[in-house]
């Protein structure tokens, strides 16, 4: 577990914006590590965790976009039935409320899920 950056990016709804703050972040060897994307009808709030944070958020505010960063939880977790639950049950008895969470495929029998919780040191303690 580790706790992790993640840039939320506030992005006009329409066809081509996604490609072109991936193309911006491309240029400048950004790595986007995890992704998660919401829509109403006038914007989508795009979540990115990303190999170089700072450089990412500079190049998208150069854009004008307006990025908000906060802390997330990296969570590497084995692929099996039950571990999810696991993990709430922990924050729970804790009292850490899960915000949002958004996770990866699995690879080499592991996921990655990152979790946005009420209180970071808590739940970080709580699952350590």
């Amino acid at each position: 577990m580790e706790i992790v950056r993640q840039l939320s990016v506030f992005l006009e709804n329409k066809p081509g914006v996604l490609a072109e703050v991936g193309a911006a972040l491309g240029e400048k060897d950004v790595n986007i590590l995890g992704i998660s994307v919401s829509d109403t009808v006038d914007h989508s709030v795009v979540r990115l965790v990303v190999s170089e944070p700072a450089l990412a958020r500079e190049v998208l505010e150069a854009r004008g976009t307006l990025v908000i960063e906060n802390e997330v939880l990296q969570l590497d977790l084995d692929d099996a039935p039950g571990i999810l639950a696991e993990v709430a049950g922990t924050l729970a008895a804790a009292e850490v409320n899960i915000e949002y969470a958004y996770g990866t495929a699995p690879f080499d029998g592991r996921a990655r899920v990152y979790v946005r919780v009420s209180d970071t040191e808590k739940a970080r303690s709580a699952l350590a």
